[in-house]
């Protein structure tokens, strides 16, 4: 899955993804259960670390597969859903961008 650009981006959604599970189902248990805050200032942070990172690399998807506006649009879009990556990427596997 990491030998392309594409896979590359493909795997970076999926590890966004899997922040955002560790940040709701692991760190706020943690901060709320057991009243550790930290946990959610780590994690939270490296969540937004990784959502960042891939909103930027939806921008050099787009500029070095030449994705139209729409798709580009579109990634950005999801991007602010959550776990929308994670559908996303599902249409990027049945999409001519994967293959």
């Amino acid at each position: 899955m990491t030998n392309t650009t594409m896979g590359r981006f493909r795997m970076m959604g999926l590890i966004e993804g899997g922040s955002l599970l560790v940040l709701l189902f692991i760190a706020m248990p943690l901060k709320y259960g057991f009243d550790i805050p930290q946990a959610v200032s780590v994690v939270g942070a490296l969540h937004g670390f990784l959502f960042i990172t891939y909103v930027l690399f939806i921008a050099y998807i787009t500029l070095k597969i030449r994705w139209s506006l729409k798709w580009a649009a579109g990634a950005v879009a999801v991007a602010f859903i959550p776990f929308g990556n994670i559908v996303f990427d599902n249409y990027l596997k049945k999409s001519s961008f994967v293959n």
